[in-house]
């Protein structure tokens, strides 16, 4: 018996012809007229978590698919069709599960590299404010002769930026304190911290200063540590 699509010789008790895969009827013999041929689901879904490689599930997902598939395409003799897509969806699947590693693990390179970059650039605002407030408590208090120096950055607002005045900046707390009054009745001596918001995360050090003008690092991180043990930035 021939098969009326392809010409291929079809034995008796064959399902389907070997070449084409058309289907053979229980009566032995070819139906006059054979039906659409269906598409694999499989095939269907492989190729959409395909387009999506760049999440890694959906890639395992499209790579599972689409084996099982072609699986099914192979199995189907013929009745069964999609595997470009299901091929697609494998390709884009490969792509996924080979690059979202890859991304990983350039962030895990990356991000502490960023981190410490942040930090220094923190450190090195901190220690440029402390310097700026000495020199607006020497304006203000050369301008404010009767009070001297201030313990309140809210007094140097017209001396400084916005951000410094709210003692927030750029991962650095800012604070006066330690005002005393000289013989005069003003304030002759004060002082000045920097410390992180973040321990290690804003920043490492602290910076601190007084009506010395002299500018100590403390490297724990303390305010207090960097005015009783800080010293000069090397």
């Amino acid at each position: 018996m021939s098969c009326p699509a392809c010409g291929n010789n079809v034995t008796p008790g064959e399902r389907f012809c070997r070449v084409c895969g058309r289907e053979v009827a229980a009566s032995g013999s070819f139906p006059a007229t054979g039906g659409p041929l269906a598409t694999s689901g499989k095939a269907i879904a492989s190729l959409v978590c395909g387009l999506f490689f760049f999440f890694l599930p959906a890639s395992i997902v499209a790579v599972i698919l689409g084996h099982l598939s072609l699986s099914d395409i192979r199995k189907s003799a013929g009745q069964l069709k999609g595997d470009g897509m299901a091929i697609a969806g494998l390709v884009l699947g490969y792509i996924g599960v080979a690059f979202i590693p890859i991304i990983l693990i350039m962030a895990a390179i990356a991000i502490p590299n960023l981190l410490r970059a942040r930090i220094a650039a923190n450190e090195s605002s901190a220690a440029a404010s402390v310097r700026t407030l000495n020199t607006a408590e020497v304006s203000y208090s050369a301008s404010h002769a009767n009070v001297g120096y201030t313990c309140s950055l809210s007094d140097l607002s017209d001396l400084i930026d916005r951000n410094l005045a709210s003692g927030r900046k750029n991962g650095y707390v800012y604070e006066l304190s330690g005002c005393v009054p000289g013989d005069s009745g003003a304030i002759a001596k004060y002082q000045v911290v920097a410390y992180p918001i973040t321990q290690n995360t804003t920043g490492m050090r602290a910076f601190c200063s007084d009506e010395s003008d002299i500018i100590k690092v403390g490297p724990k991180g303390s305010a207090q540590d960097c005015l009783e043990n800080g010293s000069p930035p090397e």
